[in-house]
């Protein structure tokens, strides 16, 4: 039998479900899934190896009007998923407007290589809803494949991984067969830590944060992090820390358990605060910080 490998790259708007889905998909926690939008800054690859295939998925920031440099590089990085995909899975759900963002669909319906349109949630919706909304896509993206889905029941995900398998092209591994991501370790602890920061603070605090690993110290049972979490004005440096240093606290606190799990060592670590001034308009900045923006 031939060895299949191929590029499954996941796109679609903010807060559908992407990030769950590729977890899923993968077997293993590789995006941070929560329930705000814009949970996703990069694009993200997992790859997922057996003896006869080789998927490598692509998680990919949502797709929406940028407003300010960052969601530039987030919209480009959306966009460089549909030049190398070797199958293409657009996430939906079943309360958004199908042509929410019909300028990006369009992109997509001139693609040479296969799509599935996934839509998820469908738990929040009824039949007849779903049947509405399966026949917008169809007028949309006639030459895709629609399979509705719940990614938090999991629902049809074994469904979509069954036609990803069958649609993977032969070809030999793209990866080395112990490859898991194509990113850093220090990555994942940055994608970690803004998760916290994500699901404990309000408003436009988590959006206005970034997170930079100063030291990654790995030792056999142990690793040692030094971070640094950079806001854009002095008043949200107060918030992230809190009353006492209380709410940095407890960032730091759930950062360490679930990088204890991920790593599956003990974690020693220490989170500062910085203010770096309108970061997100910064071409410097974003640079530094590791996204395109070309």
């Amino acid at each position: 039998m031939a060895h299949k490998a191929g590029f499954v790259n996941i796109v679609g708007n903010p807060n559908v479900g992407k990030s769950t889905l590729m977890n899923l998909l993968m077997g293993e926690r590789i995006s941070i899934a929560t329930f705000k939008a814009q949970t996703t800054r990069h694009r993200i690859m997992g790859i997922l190896n057996t003896d006869e295939m080789q998927i490598v998925f692509s998680d990919t920031p949502g797709v929406l009007k940028p407003n300010y440099k960052l969601q530039e590089s987030m919209l480009q990085f959306s966009e460089s998923a549909l030049s190398d995909a070797d199958v293409l899975l657009y996430v939906t759900d079943i309360v958004e407007k199908p042509d929410k963002n019909i300028e990006f669909i369009e992109k997509v319906r001139r693609m040479s290589v296969p799509v599935i349109v996934l839509i998820n949630k469908i738990d929040l919706g009824n039949q007849e809803v779903l049947t509405q909304v399966v026949e917008k896509w169809h007028e949309l993206l006639p030459q895709a494949d629609i399979i509705p889905i719940s990614a938090i029941a999991k629902f049809n995900v074994d469904i979509v991984m069954r036609k990803i398998k069958d649609l993977i092209p032969d070809s030999p591994p793209y990866f080395g067969k112990d490859q898991w991501t194509d990113k850093p370790a220090r990555f994942f602890v940055t994608e970690i830590i803004r998760e916290k920061i994500l699901l404990y603070y309000d408003k436009e605090i988590p959006y206005a944060t970034e997170v930079v690993v100063e030291q990654f110290k790995e030792e056999t049972k142990t690793i040692h992090i030094n971070a640094v979490i950079y806001v854009e004005r002095d008043s949200q440096k107060g918030i992230i820390i809190g009353k006492q240093g209380k709410a940095l606290k407890k960032i730091a606190t759930e950062a360490r358990r679930t990088l204890e799990k991920f790593f599956q060592k003990s974690i020693y670590i220490e989170i500062f605060v910085k203010v770096d001034k309108d970061w997100r308009n910064s071409e410097k900045e974003l640079r530094n910080f590791g996204y395109q923006l070309d």
